[in-house]
């Protein structure tokens, strides 16, 4: 988005990102000046929700992994989640990538480490690699959150956010106002009104995983 910003002041700009305010892409989320919309995912603040999550489904759980994408997440923000942890007496080990090439290692090295459980942080890079990750995560037996719904379904153990499809869905709908000839400042960032948590008893059972009745009926989808 910023190379697009720096390319043009005038051609409409629609795109998601974790923070459009906070990451300075806008000034404003009622009324966007320049030429940018669209729509702030919230997945930063989502992540320590997700850490929530993760604890609960894994009763007694001392030491838990955070997998991060160093070009993405601050430093600050893995500080945060690390104090929550914290305060619940459970230790969080964070193993920063900034390439494809370093997740498998960084995978092994939590596993090594002794955490009972990852935390895939929000990240287009991990998104990309997902599969290679839910593979690696298999074979270790390592119960995993990750950021989109959609990854439970794909075989993920579990995963809390807005739907990827209503994101997109609500990014068409901008993309048909500046079609209509209506001007960005009118057309007002977005952010997702629905979270789901969606757990996939498939990957539970294969991995030996025994989850709490009481996450399981708070669950929005049960993959079986």
């Amino acid at each position: 988005m910023r190379a697009a910003q720096q390319a043009t002041k005038t051609i409409p700009i629609v795109a998601a990102t974790d923070d459009m305010l906070g990451e300075e892409l806008v000034s404003s989320l009622a009324r966007p000046d320049g030429n940018t919309t669209g729509i702030s995912i919230l997945a930063g603040e989502l992540d320590g929700k997700r850490q929530e999550i993760l604890i609960e489904a894994v009763p007694g759980v001392r030491r838990i992994a955070t997998l991060a994408d160093s070009n993405v997440t601050a430093v600050a923000k893995l500080n945060e989640m690390q104090e929550a942890a914290r305060a619940r007496n459970i230790e969080l080990s964070i193993h920063r990538v900034a390439s494809g090439k370093e997740i498998a290692a960084a995978i092994d090295m939590a596993h090594a480490s002794g955490s009972a459980a990852l935390n895939v942080l929000a990240s287009p890079l991990l998104m990309a690699h997902r599969h290679m990750i839910m593979d690696r995560v298999a074979v270790l037996r390592l119960p995993t959150m990750y950021q989109w719904p959609e990854e439970a379904e794909e075989g993920g153990l579990a995963a809390y956010g807005p739907r990827i499809t209503e994101v997109g869905l609500q990014l068409a709908r901008q993309i048909a106002q500046v079609f209509r000839g209506i001007k960005i400042t009118d057309i007002p960032v977005e952010q997702p009104t629905q979270f789901e948590l969606w757990i996939n008893l498939k990957t539970a059972n294969v991995m030996g995983v025994t989850l709490p009745p009481a996450l399981l009926l708070r669950a929005d989808k049960l993959i079986e």
